[in-house]
C-alpha cells in the first residue's frame, strides 16, 4: 500500500494471517466446539467442571467463535479476492466510490470492513511515521552561491502529506488536505479513500486505481490535459478577479510515491517542463520527493504514454 513493488502482497499476508486466526477458531470440529480438538476431551470436561459454566456461557462461546470464525473466513475470502483483482489489474470499481463527488458509501465500508480497516490503519501510520531522505540541497558559501566543495548531506526526515515538485505542482497522499490549500484541480487516483480536498478545489479528476497499479496511457493524457485545463481555467478567473494567487495542481494517491508520481510524470511533460518521463521523474519530483519511484509497469505505461502522445507517433 506504501510501496509501489508488490502491494497485493499485503492483501495476500492478510489473508493468510486471517486463514490461520480462523483455523485456530475454528479447530478440528468446528466453530460450534466450544475448545480447539487440539485439548483432550477429558481435559475439556475438567476445564468446564471447574469453571462452573452455566448454561449461558455454554451457549455464548459457541455464538462468539461462529462469530469471530465468520469475520475471519470472510477476510480471507475478501483479502485473497482483492489480492488476485490487483495483479488482474481489474474490478477497481468494486469499493464503490463515486467519481463525481469522490465519496466511498457506506455500504462499502459495511460490506467491505475486513479491507477498509487494516487499509485505513496502515496508510495512517505510514502516513505518521514513513520517512524518507531529506530533499537534496547543496551547501552554498558566503555568497549564496553552490558549493561544490561540499557534498550535500542526506537524513531521514517525515515524508510530508504532499510536496511540491514544481512551482504549483504537488504530488502527495490522501491526507493532502492537511495543507489547507485551495487547488486550481486535483487528481485522484485512490480507490480506496475518499476525496479529503473536494471541498477546496476548483476541478476534480478521479481515476481509480489499486495501489502500486499505475493508469493507463489513455488515462495519463486524460489526466495531463485535465491539469493543463485546470491552469488555465484557473488564470482565467484570476483575470477577473475571482481567484488570486497562482494556480496549484495536486496529483494524490495514499502515499504519495507510485500512482501520484505516474501521473506528474505525464503532466510535467505534457506541459513542456521536460522533454520526457525520466527527466520529469529524476530531475522534476524526486529532487523535492525523494520517496516518489516508479516500478516496472508505470515505467512501461509511461513509454506507451509518451511513444504515443508525445513523439509524434499517434496524433490526438
Amino acid at each position: 500500500m506504501g510501496a509501489v513493488h508488490g502491494v497485493y502482497l499485503k492483501y495476500v499476508g492478510l489473508s493468510a494471517v486471517s486463514f490461520v486466526g480462523y483455523h485456530m477458531v475454528v479447530g478440528n470440529i468446528g466453530p460450534m466446539d466450544p475448545l480447539p480438538m487440539m485439548i483432550p476431551s477429558t481435559d475439556r470436561m475438567l476445564l468446564a467442571t471447574s469453571s462452573g459454566s452455566s448454561n449461558e456461557s455454554s451457549i455464548l462461546m459457541p455464538l462468539l467463535r461462529l462469530g469471530a470464525a465468520s469475520i475471519l473466513g470472510y477476510s480471507t475470502i475478501l483479502n485473497g479476492g482483492i489480492a488476485i483483482l490487483f495483479k488482474l489489474r481489474a474490478g477497481m470499481s468494486l469499493i464503490g466510490k463515486d467519481r463525481v463527488n469522490g465519496t466511498i458509501p457506506l455500504w462499502s465500508y459495511a460490506l467491505f470492513f475486513p479491507f477498509h480497516i487494516p487499509t485505513y490503519a496502515y496508510t495512517y501510520l505510514h502516513t505518521k511515521f514513513g520517512t524518507m531522505k531529506q530533499p537534496h540541497h547543496q551547501p552554498h558559501d558566503a555568497e549564496g552561491k553552490p558549493d561544490s566543495k561540499k557534498k550535500a548531506t542526506s537524513t531521514k526526515v517525515t515524508v510530508p502529506v504532499a510536496s511540491e515538485v514544481q512551482p504549483g505542482w504537488w504530488v502527495g497522499g490522501c491526507y493532502s488536505n492537511q495543507l489547507n490549500k485551495q487547488w486550481a484541480g486535483v487528481v485522484d487516483l485512490t480507490v480506496e479513500f475518499p476525496e479529503r480536498c473536494r471541498s477546496n478545489t476548483l476541478r476534480y479528476l478521479c481515476l481509480p486505481t489499486w495501489d502500486g497499479v499505475p493508469c493507463s496511457p489513455e488515462q495519463l493524457e486524460k489526466a495531463a490535459n485535465f491539469c493543463i485545463e485546470a491552469r488555465e481555467e484557473w488564470n482565467q478567473l484570476k483575470k477577473r478577479g475571482e481567484v488570486v494567487g497562482e494556480p496549484q495542481i495536486l496529483i494524490h494517491c495514499a502515499h504519495g510515491r507510485g500512482r501520484s508520481t505516474t501521473v506528474m510524470c505525464a503532466a510535467l511533460v505534457k506541459m513542456g517542463l521536460f522533454a520526457n518521463y525520466e527527466e520529469a521523474l529524476e530531475k522534476g519530483i524526486r529532487p523535492n520527493r525523494p520517496c516518489c519511484k516508479l516500478n516496472s509497469l508505470m515505467r512501461k505505461n509511461l513509454a506507451e504514454w509518451q511513444s504515443i502522445y508525445i513523439d509524434g507517433k499517434k496524433v490526438c
